[in-house]
């Protein structure tokens, strides 16, 4: 995990949620831990990670997800035992 990465991780799970972070920065973050990524249909995306599933959209047409979305990928995160 490189640096960007990390701020990413940190980002995550900042108090109170952002909804400023690059979608493209959290599938980064999602793949150097390990995650496994699929397209799904649409503009859904899933990842796999020790186990544990998460099925989110790509924002569209910003690129800054949102706060539902960054929730999810925290609680994913959590889940999956990863922590900042």
């Amino acid at each position: 995990m490189n640096s960007k990465q990390r701020k990413t991780l940190q980002a995550v799970f900042t108090d109170p949620v952002k909804a400023s972070i690059p979608w493209v920065d959290i599938e980064s973050l999602l793949l150097s831990l390990g995650a496994l990524m699929k397209e799904e249909s649409g503009s859904r995306v899933g990842f796999s990670l020790n186990g544990v599933d998460l099925i989110v959209h790509r924002p569209h047409p910003r690129k800054e997800t949102d706060k539902g979305a960054v929730k999810s990928v925290r609680k994913f995160l959590i889940n999956a035992g990863v922590t900042p």
